[in-house]
């Protein structure tokens, strides 16, 4: 089984549309325009959703020791 760098993935999905979930079990849907060394995202026309919930967030920051997974869309 081959092993996926999280890194690599953020570097190859930058401009990209992607989801993200997060500890709480929220997903966030968006643009990836931005990363550090630490895994913080910025993302752009973010929309969360979630259990009875969808709510349009825009632009956020995300804490990387927040993010359980990343998937290109």
């Amino acid at each position: 089984m081959k092993m996926i760098v999280p890194m690599k993935i953020l570097e190859e999905n930058l401009n990209k549309k992607v989801s993200l979930l997060l500890k709480d079990n929220r997903t966030l849907e968006g643009v990836l325009t931005g990363y550090d060394e630490y895994m913080n995202m910025v993302m752009g026309s973010v929309e969360e959703t979630g259990e009875e919930l969808n709510r349009k967030l825009g632009t956020v920051i995300i804490r990387g020791s927040n993010v359980v997974r990343i998937v290109p869309i």
